[in-house]
């Protein structure tokens, strides 16, 4: 499974790497995007758009599907299971709802070293716990270069709460998910 975050700049961000991934990408992909609690329900919309992969807006106790990019809606948590989704309304972490760390810990804990987590662009520290979960359990982190995000402060936390994740562009992310997840394919067929 895949579990991507992102905040201020996010919707770009998160368009241009959906954009580059194939259909029939192996993995499932949970995206947690802090926005406002009043959000209307636009944004799968926004991001199909650039996907050839179908995005919806989770629902509570929704199976998860391989080659699905899948958005937590706005003001609920969403917990990654090993069979489904859920969906919380448990008080905000890092005064977001929903919020990556909830994401990431909860694939790890439910997908251990088959987890990818992908922190991009935003302006707090959320995702920086949840990357570091990922990584105590085996699984892979990438980072997006603060250095090219719209705002840097949330990359840059990951990387300080990480050891060695994959440091690359909002371009370069897409290529690297398909390198992983076919590397890893060749390692168990």
């Amino acid at each position: 499974m895949t579990v991507i975050g992102a905040s201020l700049g996010g919707l770009k961000a998160l368009q241009t790497l959906l954009h580059g991934l194939p259909p029939g990408f192996p993995m499932p992909l949970a995206l947690v995007l802090h926005r406002h609690k009043d959000d209307d329900d636009l944004l799968p919309a926004a991001l199909q758009k650039h996907s050839a992969l179908p995005v919806t807006e989770v629902a509570d106790k929704e199976p998860i599907l391989s080659g699905h990019v899948y958005v937590a809606p706005a003001n609920y948590h969403l917990l990654a299971e090993p069979a489904h989704f859920s969906l919380s309304t448990d008080e905000p972490v890092e005064y977001a709802r929903p919020s990556i760390d909830v994401l990431f810990e909860s694939a790890a804990d439910a997908f251990g070293a088959k987890v990818i987590g992908v922190v991009l662009t935003g302006s707090s520290q959320d995702g920086a716990r949840g990357a570091a979960c990922i990584q105590r359990c085996g699984g892979t982190v990438i980072v997006q270069d603060p250095a090219t995000a719209e705002s840097p402060a949330m990359p840059a936390a990951a990387l300080a709460a990480t050891h060695t994740p994959f440091v690359l562009r909002i371009d370069q992310i897409a290529a690297a998910l398909l390198q992983i997840t076919q590397s890893t394919k060749a390692r168990n067929p």
